[in-house]
């Protein structure tokens, strides 16, 4: 056996390793979300598994934790992991918001909101501009150890072995796949709509996200930016602008994750960070 053959077998048993290891573990808190309950403390137990998974395999080949790409990186790739889902999910919900998609100003949201915020009197606006201001900044940085958890498993060492033995461009996909995947058992067990649209709309964003990801990830050799992009994705998305979305007929068929728009959207934005991988070599 050749070394760059020892290197490849080295390789994929690494990788065979750490998805054993994280089915294993995601098993675990899958069941506990979708046989049990829902809760955040069984949601926050699942997105620490990848990191929980990638730190097992480095002790079990005999690697070091501290080898992974922990440093801070640029200050631009991490504003820039925060401000690009910050644009494409404003973006996108605006087009529905204008297009009549969906409505903008959920009253039974603003109300809760207002209520939370002990200013059950002050005027809507002040109340969305408000929350959202909380939401983006306050809301965004307490969710930052799950999200943590995540990452360091994908972007942090899944994508980095995944470079080993194959292109930026099959990194992603397959990064991006598996990572779907992963998320399967979720949608399946709480969509609540046509699964196959659900899980395909979900898919495709997930892939298109993960270019993205994996652009700032090996540009920056740090975690940090796909750290910040994964949680400026959730906040903008689940706590602001889907809550504030009045439903109509169509609606569900656009927004959130498992709706048309931030698919289109985002792969839009993927088109432009595979095309600036290529010119940099990733």
């Amino acid at each position: 056996m050749t070394a760059v053959q020892a290197d490849r077998h080295t390789t994929i048993i690494t990788l065979l390793t750490f998805l054993g290891m994280l089915t294993i573990a995601s098993a675990v808190a899958h069941y506990a979300i979708v046989a049990l309950v829902p809760t955040s403390l069984y949601v926050g137990t699942l997105m620490m598994m990848p990191a929980l998974a990638a730190f097992l395999t480095l002790k079990l080949r005999g690697r070091r934790i501290s080898d992974l790409p922990w440093t801070w990186g640029s200050h631009r790739a991490n504003w820039a992991g925060y401000l690009v889902p910050a644009f494409y999910v404003s973006l996108g919900y605006g087009i529905i918001w204008l297009s009549g998609l969906g409505g903008f100003g959920n009253a039974a949201t603003i109300s809760e909101w207002s209520g939370e915020l002990g200013l059950p009197d002050a005027p809507a606006f002040v109340v969305i501009a408000l929350m959202g201001v909380l939401m983006a900044v306050v809301q965004f940085a307490k969710s930052l150890g799950t999200i943590a958890g995540e990452e360091i498993g994908w972007r942090g060492f899944f994508a980095w072995e995944l470079r080993k033995l194959f292109s930026f461009n099959a990194t992603c996909l397959i990064s991006g796949a598996v990572w779907a995947v992963w998320h399967y058992p979720v949608i399946i067990a709480y969509g609540g709509g046509n699964t196959l649209f659900q899980l395909a709309c979900f898919t495709v964003m997930i892939i298109a996200m993960t270019v993205i990801m994996t652009y700032y990830t090996f540009k920056s050799r740090s975690v940090w930016p796909a750290i910040m992009f994964h949680g400026a994705h959730n906040i903008y998305i689940q706590k602001i602008c889907t809550p504030l979305t009045v439903e109509n007929p169509s609606t569900s068929l656009w927004t959130d994750e498992y709706g048309l728009m931030i698919p289109i959207i985002v792969s839009l934005v993927a088109i432009i960070y595979w095309q600036r991988a290529r010119k940099a070599g990733l």
